[in-house]
């Protein structure tokens, strides 16, 4: 049974957040509405790890996808004013949004609901090795630990703006 405390109410209401984040992204026909959106649904997100008792996760969480992310999406979309401006509308893809969606609740219903149903108070599985902040740290700053895909990912956003950068001049010279 769901017991009602403050993690539980907690957790609603920053999957509310996430969710209505969520669905303003994809509802949204301004590209820098919807990078707003995109932050406030990270910020969600955030909430959920401090519920799940991962504060350095949260912190990172706000520090490099909203702080850092979102932002660069946000200068982006400010600097390719242009796409802003879009004229054409597709309606035909709530139609495709729906049968996605659709489909996914019935995935949902059909593989989770069984097995939750089947055996209600089944313990989530823990894992037995419990890792500390400053194991994940040394993983991601040591030669042998996650160093390289921060580095290339640091490579491909500094290119995301430098052709972000090359579209607006290409815009304003046309």
């Amino acid at each position: 049974m769901l017991e009602l405390n403050f993690v539980t109410v907690a957790f609603f209401v920053f999957s509310l957040i996430t969710l209505g984040g969520g669905w303003g992204v994809v509802t949204n026909k301004n590209l820098f509405r919807g990078t707003i959106w995109l932050m406030v649904s990270l910020f969600g997100v955030a909430g959920l790890f401090l519920t799940l008792s991962a504060p350095f996760l949260a912190a990172v969480q706000i520090l490099v996808y909203i702080g850092a992310i979102a932002i660069l999406f946000t200068f982006a979309v400010m600097l390719t004013r242009s796409l802003t401006n879009l004229r054409e509308r597709y309606y035909r893809t709530w139609v495709n949004v729906l049968g996605a969606g659709a489909l996914f609740l019935l995935l949902v219903l059909g593989v989770i609901a069984p097995v939750w149903i089947a055996n209600p108070d089944r313990a989530l599985p823990v894992s037995d090795q419990v890792v500390r902040t400053v194991d994940f740290g040394v993983a991601l700053a040591s030669g042998e630990g996650f160093v390289l895909p921060f580095e290339v990912a640091s490579l491909l956003l500094t290119a995301a703006m430098i052709g972000a950068i090359v579209i607006a001049r290409d815009a304003d010279e046309a």
